[in-house]
């Protein structure tokens, strides 16, 4: 095996590439590739699945007999970060944590053989940075990430958010006009109101420190304006439909795919373009 590195591809297709392996409240798993002229690098954005199954998936997308360079954890809930999968790559393989995490590691024994902490920015190797904001879900909150590859004939960008609580000004500055936007489109408001959930689980999920709906989902989304494809995450089995999730994006200039709990995505490209930012200036900055 090589650490982090898979077959390079032609040059005209350096750039990002992303592919949700699973997404949902029963596990959550994402490869990020960053293509180069020579070689190219892989992660795991987040690993919630069973080691047997993340194996299995990271072959069925072309990553047969390759580890990543890396592990980033959004947060720690079981559903984005396995213990067994954390260890089971080895000592080779990084586990990136912000730093807020760091207590309810160490609570938690979930401290790994490489723990790497992260808070605003860190540099991934193979030309990717990662940037962060925390987002508001539960106590701790969960790691927002925009990712920049920078290569010498170009750049490109691409946003990372799940289990976001609710929108919030900073979250869209932090990801705003990025080529893909990864975005968590959790529950419908009418399936949540009338599933059969405790009062106490309702109110986690739609109080502003769980999830986002459709709609906040759509709305964010807006406000971000990604410059060209939306990948829709974590949508819940109980409380969501992906037509539902879908409809909000109805008209979009943007391309739109839909995550899901059994099957990979196709890989989204975020293709190289002119060097510089493509960071706008959101026009609709708000917080509920």
């Amino acid at each position: 095996m090589e650490s982090g590195f898979i077959e390079s591809k032609p040059a005209q297709q350096s750039g990002l590439r992303l592919c949700v392996l699973a997404s949902g409240s029963a596990g959550n798993c994402s490869v990020l590739v960053a293509h180069g002229p020579v070689e190219t690098a892989f992660w795991l954005i987040d690993a919630g699945l069973s080691m047997k199954r993340t194996r299995r998936l990271l072959s069925d997308v072309g990553l047969a007999d390759q580890i990543p360079r890396g592990i980033i954890l959004t947060h720690l809930d079981d559903d984005h970060a396995n213990p067994s999968v954390l260890d089971g790559f080895g000592d080779e393989v990084p586990v990136f944590l912000h730093r807020r995490h760091l207590g309810r590691a160490e609570r938690e024994g979930r401290l790994f053989r490489r723990t790497e902490v992260f808070t605003s920015q860190i540099e991934l190797g193979a030309g990717c940075s990662l940037s962060v904001r925390l987002a508001h879900h539960d106590i701790d909150g969960s790691a927002t990430l925009r990712f920049l590859l920078e290569r010498p004939e170009g750049c490109c960008e691409l946003g990372y958010a799940t289990d976001v609580g609710r929108p919030t000004s900073e979250l869209i500055e932090h990801l705003a006009g990025v080529d893909v936007l990864a975005i968590e489109s959790n529950y419908c408001p009418r399936m949540q109101e009338a599933a059969n959930r405790p009062a106490q689980v309702k109110a986690r999920v739609t109080g502003g420190s769980g999830h986002l709906s459709n709609q906040q989902c759509v709305r964010m989304v807006r406000a971000i304006a990604p410059q060209a494809h939306v990948v829709l995450l974590h949508l819940s089995h109980q409380c969501n439909t992906p037509e539902l999730a879908a409809i909000e994006h109805l008209g979009s200039e943007y391309r739109l795919s839909v995550s899901s709990q059994h099957e990979p995505t196709p890989w989204i490209e975020a293709g190289l373009r002119p060097a510089g930012p493509a960071r706008v200036k959101a026009e609709t900055l708000f917080e509920v």
